[in-house]
């Protein structure tokens, strides 16, 4: 736990080690690229603090777009004395060290509010977040956190119901852009390095909404411009960046958006927008087994009956990677995506289990109907089980017409309802017929 220190603007108060991204930190609200939504004239946050109301928040996003900057920013507007504390690292002794500064703060010869900024707040347990509530509610301090997961999930309902939740967007890249060209021009606070054409573009592309990133890559790319100012090649800057890999996290909230997009996207019949997140989700370091088999569920799920080609082809998919690993496997897995999304859609059979399951909990265990139980023996025979039976086969058009199978009770049912489309066109009409022989309505 720290208090803040003063934000210098450079010279010889810089410390010589300190990193290009801390010293371009934003000293003023109009420095902060991004987040207009937030920070825009008229727009909440920027509202709040211009009236000088501060509440306990939760800045919510991805790495690098500013979640710890307008924390401090927060204290400074507001005046208020500045504590950190890392959820990593910190307890419930950290928090109570914390509460007793901030309690002293306000009760000293000039009264000073207190915002507590915890980096990382999803990390707390249950029992570290409890022990927030009772000093945020009574005013002690002011709580800011900041997490990169959905605090719906992450914080305690308690805790979550005294916090406003603002949630800050991963940067565009012309953001970036502007971030880097002013540090490319401020020989203090930035590198003060004019870099060669399309390198600000490129390392803007590379960072990928991070203004974290983009600044430690500028940095290296200055150094390198220094050590060798003919290096002016784009291919230069590549071998520099390396590959990054985009925003991902295989158990976080990217990863749960992204694979509910592909199968949006392959559900709403759209090829071009299902490769493209199945591409990202590769390039983010998801395992293809995983996707080969949400890509299966797709098909068991949204295409059911009207291709049940789809299934066949999933499995095969499936199995194609398994011989041939990647990056030729991930082809097959391609493939099995684009048909999917071109194929009819049917979820009739989904639907229809479903309705069943819910039948099933709702009823109980209901008799089986005398005429189709097993009679193995001849005790069974004798009290009536399999009495009234009729083989289908032996009946024309192999159905006993009027035959029922379901519960009396239940009566006449309809779980399953094809749809029109496909191959399931066909089984509508074919099972229409089949209902109507039997005595239901078609």
């Amino acid at each position: 736990m720290s208090s803040q220190p003063p934000i210098r603007s450079g010279g010889r108060n810089q410390p010589p080690a300190q990193p290009t991204a801390e010293r371009m930190r934003p000293r003023t609200l109009d420095e902060v690229v991004g987040q207009a939504h937030l920070l825009g004239s008229g727009a909440p946050l920027r509202t709040l603090l211009e009236a000088g109301s501060v509440p306990s928040m939760v800045f919510w996003g991805p790495p690098g777009v500013g979640k710890t900057t307008l924390a401090r920013l927060i204290a400074g507007y507001t005046q208020a004395q500045f504590l950190t504390l890392s959820a990593v690292l910190a307890g419930v002794k950290d928090i109570r060290e914390a509460v007793a500064q901030a309690k002293a703060a306000a009760e000293g010869l000039a009264p000073q509010r207190t915002v507590l900024f915890i980096d990382e707040i999803h990390r707390f347990n249950k029992a570290q977040q409890d022990a927030l509530l009772p000093f945020v509610e009574d005013g002690t301090l002011t709580l800011i956190g900041a997490t990169t997961e959905n605090p719906s999930f992450e914080l305690n309902s308690a805790l979550l119901s005294r916090l406003r939740v603002f949630v800050l967007r991963a940067l565009e890249q012309s953001d970036i852009v502007d971030l880097l060209r002013r540090a490319c021009a401020d020989a203090q606070r930035g590198v003060g390095v004019e870099l060669p054409a399309g390198w600000v573009e490129r390392i803007a592309e590379a960072a990928d909404g991070d203004a974290r990133r983009s600044l430690v890559l500028l940095e290296t790319a200055a150094e390198l411009i220094r050590a060798q100012p003919q290096a002016d090649d784009l291919r230069t800057l590549e071998r520099l960046i390396g590959k990054g890999l985009r925003r991902f996290d295989k158990q976080g909230e990217h990863f749960y958006d992204q694979i509910s997009a592909l199968h949006k996207s392959v559900r709403g019949s759209d090829p071009d927008a299902a490769l493209y997140w199945y591409a990202r989700m590769l390039d983010g370091g998801c395992d293809p087994h995983y996707l080969a088999r949400r890509v299966l569920r797709m098909a068991i799920e949204d295409i059911g009956l009207a291709d049940p080609r789809a299934q066949e082809l999933c499995l095969a998919a499936w199995d194609s990677y398994q011989r041939l690993g990647s990056p030729e496997g991930e082809l097959a897995i391609a493939q099995a995506v684009v048909y999917l999304a071109c194929a009819p859609k049917s979820n009739a059979v989904y639907a229809g289990y479903n309705a069943a399951r819910a039948l099933v909990e709702r009823t109980g265990a209901l008799e089986v109907p005398m005429h189709l139980r097993n009679a193995p023996t001849k005790l069974m025979k004798d009290l009536g089980y399999g009495d009234g039976y009729r083989y289908d086969h032996d009946e024309p058009d192999a159905q006993a017409a009027g035959q029922r199978f379901l519960p009396e009770t239940l009566g006449e049912l309809r779980l399953y309802e094809p749809t029109a489309r496909g191959i399931e066109g066909r089984i509508a009409e074919r099972l229409a017929a089949l209902r109507q022989r039997r005595g239901g309505a078609a």
